[in-house]
Parts: C-alpha cells; sequence; structure tokens
C-alpha cells in the first residue's frame, strides 16, 4: 500500500513538472553596437527637479527628486495637468500626492500668485533627454540594451518611465575629463531617425526593442553577434571598448580590466583602465555619454562601462553583461505577471 502510494505521488509530480512552463535560454551571443545614441524618456508622474527658496512646495515638505503623481486626486502625466490644477484650486490648499524612496506622501500645498500665475516654487519635468551609447541588440527577439545603470530622478533614487525612443544622433563636441572635472560627448538629443523603443529603465541599464527599420543592413544595430563571457572568463588585462566620440561611427579602443569583483547593485563589476592614446587624446579617458559602450575580452562580449572615476578620469568602472541581461529579464517578468 504503501509503495503504491509513493508511486501515485511521484507520478503526480513528474506531471505537475511536466505541465510547468520551461523557461527559455538567454541569448548566447550578441551584437556589440557601441553607438551613441540620443535618449528621449517619459516620465511616469512629474519630477521635482529644483525648489525655490522659501517656496510653497519646500515649505509644505517636497524635495528634489519627489515624484509628484496626483493634485487633488488628478494624475499628474504632464506639467500642464499641475498647472490646471493649480488654476482650479484659485490660491486654495493643493493636496498633492507624491513618491519617495517607494513611499507614498501627502502634502498641502498652497501656491502663491506671481505675475498673474499661481506657483508652488518649484520645477518639475515630465521628460527627460541625454546621450548614452547602446550596449548590444539581439537580433532573434530585437531587445537592446544601454547605459549599464539606471537614470535617477536624484541620489538613489531610479526614476519611473512611461517609455521613450533612442534615436540617431552624432557627436559634435566633446568637453575633455579632467581630475575632478567629468567630461562629457556633446550632440542632438532628439530629432534623428528613430532606432528603438526604451521600455525599461532598471538600476542595470535601459532596455527597450528596435525599430523594425533599425535592423536591416547598415543600420547601427547591423553587426557580427560575439558569444557571452561568462564571469569565469572575464580576467585582469587588456580588454577593448567599443564607442563613438567623433561622428556616428563606433571605433574599439584599448583598455585594461585591473579588477574583476561582483558588484552589480552599484553596477560596479571591473574596474576599467584607458590605455588607448587616440581616446586619451579626444576625450581625456572616459566621460559622460560613453556609459553602455561594450567591453570585449578575447572575442567575447563581457559587460559595459558604467562610470568614471572623478578624481582619475583615465579610469572608471563597468558591469558584467550577465547582469545586465538579468535586469531585463526580472524586469520584463515581474511586469508581465502583473498583467
Amino acid at each position: 500500500m504503501g509503495k503504491s502510494i509513493r508511486v501515485a505521488a511521484a507520478a503526480c509530480w513528474l506531471a505537475l513538472l511536466l505541465a510547468l512552463p520551461v523557461r527559455a535560454a538567454g541569448p548566447e551571443a550578441l551584437v556589440p553596437v557601441g553607438k551613441t545614441v540620443g535618449l528621449e524618456l517619459e516620465t511616469d508622474g512629474l519630477y521635482v527637479a529644483a525648489l525655490e527658496d522659501d517656496s510653497p512646495a519646500g515649505a509644505a515638505g517636497l524635495r528634489v527628486g519627489d515624484r509628484l503623481l496626483r493634485a487633488d486626486g488628478r494624475a499628474l502625466d504632464q506639467v500642464e495637468a499641475l498647472r490646471e490644477q493649480l488654476e482650479q484650486a484659485c490660491g486654495g490648499a493643493v493636496i498633492v500626492e507624491a513618491e519617495r524612496d517607494g513611499r507614498p506622501l501627502q502634502f498641502a500645498v498652497r501656491p502663491q500668485l506671481r505675475d498673474g500665475i499661481w506657483r508652488l516654487g518649484l520645477r518639475v519635468r515630465d521628460r527627460i533627454g541625454g546621450l548614452g551609447t547602446l550596449t548590444f541588440y539581439d537580433p532573434a527577439s530585437g531587445l537592446f540594451g544601454a547605459l549599464g545603470h539606471g537614470v535617477s530622478a536624484g541620489e538613489g533614487c531610479l526614476m519611473e518611465i512611461r517609455g521613450g525612443q533612442a534615436s540617431e544622433t552624432e557627436v559634435r563636441e566633446v568637453r575633455q575629463g579632467r581630475a575632478g572635472t567629468p567630461g562629457s560627448l556633446l550632440g542632438p538629443t532628439g530629432g534623428g531617425t528613430a532606432l528603438g523603443r526604451v521600455e525599461l529603465n532598471t538600476e542595470r541599464g535601459l532596455f527597450g526593442h528596435a525599430e523594425k527599420q533599425a535592423s536591416g543592413n547598415g543600420s547601427p544595430f547591423a553587426g557580427t553577434a560575439l558569444p557571452l563571457a561568462d564571469r569565469s572568463e572575464v580576467r585582469t588585462g587588456p580588454a577593448e571598448i567599443l564607442c563613438c566620440v567623433e561622428g556616428s561611427a563606433p571605433t574599439r579602443y584599448s583598455v585594461e580590466i585591473e579588477a574583476v569583483r561582483l558588484d552589480a547593485a552599484r553596477c560596479r563589476d571591473l574596474r576599467l583602465l584607458v590605455t588607448d592614446s587616440r581616446l586619451l587624446a579626444r576625450t581625456g579617458g572616459i566621460v559622460q555619454g560613453m556609459s553602455g559602450s561594450p567591453i570585449l575580452q578575447n572575442g567575447k562580449l563581457v559587460g559595459a562601462v558604467t562610470h568614471v572615476l572623478v578624481r582619475d578620469p583615465t579610469r572608471g568602472y563597468g558591469i558584467l553583461i550577465g547582469h545586465m541581461l538579468e535586469a531585463a529579464e526580472d524586469r520584463t517578468a515581474t511586469e508581465d505577471r502583473a498583467a
């Protein structure tokens, strides 16, 4: 009898396991892109960008980086929605629902009339733009990843986005990095040909899918897919980064991987030293806008550049490609369950 029960139980477990969905394996190879793109992101809610001295918003307790969700119950998806709600209140207190570090908060703010307009004494933004570098493209799924770190509304506060766009651009100017002063790549943020839609902003990068026309021959996504390096394969020593610091064509530059460690929480798995004289002459090292530049070693895609060391711009940090992909998969799985 006991044996029959055990056999039946085993059969039930086997049937259950066979019925469970099998998780698809991740990609084994990806196209390293290294293309500088214009990034335009639409925020989910309004973010406080600055507060005036003695502002009604500051007096009520609002801070820079707070995410404003509703005013007197009305959703704040655009700046104009907040302006209209202040006009309707006509000087009366407005109940602002906000979020700070994931915590819901409420503030009663009484606007002031200045130059015939009701104001809270703050600047808010419903979109953000800048330059960044595309790290990889998956021809099978159309997925792309960029930056290797998230876009934040403030210190340690990941910005929630409704979507966005990556578009064609070119690097027109470089501000060289110097000790204590990070450099940057300069060029148009928007207006270029749409390359893909941005869907996720995570701690380990931006992710989205390429436009259909962007996957054809001659596009910035075209290229040879490289196998992905496992953590155990990454070594200290010579490597390359693929980035665009002039015009629109990516170039390979030599770097040294000085240290390999696991610090995915801060996107600093790798410590890098720029050794290429061409890149040093052009940028002084790692500059803003190079975040997301693919790191290559021994014919494999290792990861992406993420940060510059402010006191020494010839050095910086990078994230392992596996950690970038984990972030994309985790966020996608969460959204699928929520739906």
